[in-house]
């Protein structure tokens, strides 16, 4: 049975892993059974019997390596001794090793120092043999110079000066250097002079075998710079002629014509003088740069004269300008690209010279440097436009319905015209004008204000003038005058829009110049110099003026620091102000009424009478009296201001809660609006109606008794109606009522507890002493 247990194979590692599980150890067992007909406990039982030959089998394992383990730490533990005295005699070793450096450290360091004197000592000796040598060498070179000249052999000529300029560097410090370096520079001309005529023909017949020699030569005697003035002297002659030829063989084609012709040209002669250049010269970037420079600044006719002629021509100084400007800026934008991709290919130590950078940007500066003038002028030149559109407008009309159409259809014309300056702004000075474009606006904007004042006070005049049969009329004008308000409302609106509109517009064409991860930013290291922002080096292109400059910087500061700036704030409180005025003359038309009612309410006879009629005495209670005429027609009135207001504002209008946000009406709190805004107009007129009636009452010079307790019917008829209206009587008619209802025994207690200014206007009409 022994025999057949350990000739089945388990597999026992299940009992290593960590996750070990008993019961799904067991399940497994069972279910990979091999012997079918043998029963569950039979089963059992031979497993449990296998797991405890194993654990034997294990324990003596286990015992085994215990005792080995015993058996063999005698023998650790002395070699771990050992150890530990081997580090302890490296470590007195190491000491006295130390101890020795020290030693000779000390022992040496005067000899070391004495050495290092010996040393320099050498040095400079050595130097003082060279430079003895090089005095020597001068002399000599200089004694037959002349000889070589005479022979004309250009490279004996170019050794010979390039040993004398060797030389000459040793004798910086000698009293005839000066006059030295000045007998150099004269055989140097000598020999550019000689030079001079060949150098040209190679230049012109674009001779690269030749070039490359005389290359050779002017960087051995130190004269490149001079070289590439030949190379441009040769070329700009060529491309000059090339711009008179044609404007002369077309001279029925316009500037625009000519300029393209021209562009192409250079575009041309960049790759094709690029490519030789390569070839010639070891850094030809910048030098083909500077030649299209100098083409660009020598033409004839000069783009100076001609630019102004073309404007003249074209009659609109913005869009001639703009059109030519597009043109340059093409070019200009190709030539980068070119500058760019000839510079990726060649060394990253050349990409970052500043020779290339400093070179595009006066290139650059030249291809715009006839719009600059224009540019610091486009304040001005912008309000011409701007108030020649503005005069296009048509805002007045003999009737009021009319004039208030035209009111309303001048708004969209007035913001597409805002809107197409901010894209000229864009297509001339690539966002640097914003500064003088926003300055342009608000005179746009306040002259526009101004022509609405002046149609406004005409409509009122108007009104004033107009007869009136009935109260059909008034409403008509207040018909009139809210669309007016709702006419401020969209300009409000519209102006909110070509706010966020600018702000997008700026930081889409100056925000890149701004921002650390822009890609302009990484052409900016192509483009412009390190002294500059990329921001002000763009400017830079655009403005001539330091001043403006530094606006544009402040405005772009100023925006980056703001949450929420508006750049057209203060034509915004324009608009508010326009807003107010055109609710207050809303108002005035439909308090025009209550005010011909309570006009001369202070005068009425009745104040200073006895009775009334002779049938009334003072005696009577207060309700037997009744509310006056003038009283019972303010509350009719009021009572059909509901019917007559709710027509003109149920309707959902953002335009008209806009103007009344901004607009306050009379009388009313700046707080928020309600829902309907019908409630609002009858709250400002029954507002002011109770503000003129308290008015008039306090003007009263006299009240008899009989004359307060009339006074008080009217008051608490006039509350009665605002009651029924679900308003409430101000504070200032409350108190009246009641030092008008007050005894003279308890008038001087209750008056204390009211504002000093009625306690003593209403004792003193009714003659009661505080």
């Amino acid at each position: 049975m022994l025999i057949q247990i350990f000739a089945y194979k388990m597999d026992y590692s299940k009992f290593l892993e960590d996750s070990f599980d008993v019961k799904e150890w067991v399940n497994n067992a069972f279910r990979s059974q091999k012997e079918p007909t043998a029963t569950t406990d039979q089963y059992a039982t031979t497993l449990v019997m296998k797991l405890q030959m194993f654990i034997q089998e294990v324990n003596n394992v286990i015992e085994d390596s215990s005792q080995q383990a015993v058996q063999n730490l005698p023998r650790v533990m002395r070699e771990i001794d050992a150890v530990r005295q081997e580090s302890a005699l490296l470590q007195d070793q190491m000491k006295m090793v130390k101890e020795d450096i020290q030693k000779v450290e000390h022992d040496t360091a005067q000899s070391m120092q004495m050495l290092l004197k010996l040393d320099s000592v050498k040095s400079r000796m050595t130097a003082a043999a060279e430079a003895l040598k090089e005095a020597d060498n001068w002399t000599t070179l200089s004694a037959d110079v002349e000889d070589v000249f005479q022979s004309q052999d250009v490279q004996a000529i170019t050794t010979k000066l390039a040993g004398m300029q060797n030389s000459l560097q040793m004798l910086v410090d000698t009293p005839d250097y000066m006059e030295n370096c000045q007998h150099l520079e004269k055989l140097k001309n000598r020999l550019e002079a000689m030079l001079s005529p060949q150098l040209v023909a190679a230049f012109n017949s674009q001779s690269v075998e030749s070039a490359q020699m005389y290359t050779r030569i002017f960087e051995n005697i130190d004269r490149l710079p001079q070289l590439y003035k030949y190379y441009h002297k040769c070329h700009k002659a060529n491309l000059t002629a090339a711009w008179r030829r044609i404007v002369e063989s077309k001279p029925d084609d316009s500037l625009k014509e000519w300029l393209c012709d021209y562009h192409d040209l250079l575009l041309s002669t960049w790759h094709s003088q690029l490519k030789w250049c390569h070839q010639v010269f070891s850094d030809p970037v910048p030098i083909v740069c500077d030649l299209l420079n100098e083409a660009l600044s020598s033409m004839d006719p000069p783009l100076a004269t001609c630019v102004p002629e073309f404007v003249n021509v074209k009659g609109d100084t913005l869009s001639a300008l703009i059109e030519l400007k597009q043109i340059s800026e093409r070019f200009g934008k190709s030539l980068e690209q070119a500058v760019e991709s000839a510079m990726r290919d060649q060394d990253v130590a050349k990409v970052e010279d500043k020779d290339h950078v400093s070179t595009l940007e006066r290139l650059l500066m030249t291809i715009y440097a006839p719009y600059r003038p224009y540019i610091s002028k486009y304040k001005s030149l912008e309000e011409v436009t701007l108030s020649n559109n503005l005069n296009n407008i048509k805002l007045d009309h003999e009737e009021i319905f009319e004039t208030v159409q035209l009111l309303a259809a001048s708004v969209n014309k007035l913001f597409n015209f805002s809107r197409e300056a901010n894209e000229r702004c864009q297509q001339l000075t690539n966002g640097c004008g914003y500064v003088s474009m926003l300055d342009a606006l608000k005179t746009y904007f306040n002259s526009y204000c101004r022509e609405f004042r002046r149609v406004l006070t005409n409509i009122k005049e108007k009104c004033r003038t107009s007869h009136i049969d009935g109260e059909d009329e008034d409403w008509t004008h207040f018909q009139h005058t809210l669309r007016i308000i709702q006419i401020c409302g969209d300009l409000i609106m519209h102006l909110d829009e070509l706010d966020s509109n600018i702000f997008s517009s700026i930081v889409h064409t100056i925000g890149p110049y701004t921002s650390p991860t822009s890609p302009v930013r990484e052409i900016g290291k192509i483009r412009f110099t390190s002294k500059k922002s990329p921001l002000h080096a763009h400017a830079s292109l655009m403005l001539s003026n330091q001043a403006d400059i530094d606006m544009l910087e402040n405005l772009v500061v100023k925006m980056e620091d703001g949450d929420s700036i508006s750049l057209l704030a203060d034509i915004k409180k324009e608009f508010c102000k326009l807003s107010e005025e055109v609710h207050r003359f809303s108002f005035d038309i439909v308090f025009a009424p209550l005010k011909a009612y309570l006009n001369n309410v202070s005068t009425f006879e009745i104040w200073t009478s006895k009775s009334a009629g002779g049938a009334l005495t003072s005696d009577l209670p207060t309700f037997s009296l009744s509310p006056q005429e003038y009283i019972t027609k303010i509350g009719q009135y009021m009572m059909t201001l509901p019917q007559h207001l709710e027509p003109f504002t149920m309707q959902d209008n953002p335009a008209v809660l806009v103007a009344l946000k901004h607009g306050r009406l009379p009388y009313t709190d700046e707080t928020e609006i309600p829902e309907h805004t019908a409630d609002l107009w009858l709250e400002s007129i029954a507002r002011g109606t109770m503000h003129v009636y308290t008015e008039e009452i306090l003007r009263i010079q006299e009240l008899t008794p009989h004359a307060t307790k009339q006074l008080i019917t009217d008051i608490d008829y006039l509350c009665n109606v605002l009651e029924d209206l679900g308003l409430t009587a101000s504070e200032t008619l409350k108190n009246i009522d009641q030092l008008l209802k007050a005894s003279s025994d308890d008038y001087s207690d209750i008056a204390e507890q009211m504002p000093q200014r009625l306690g003593h206007a209403i004792s003193n009409m009714r003659n009661i002493e505080m």
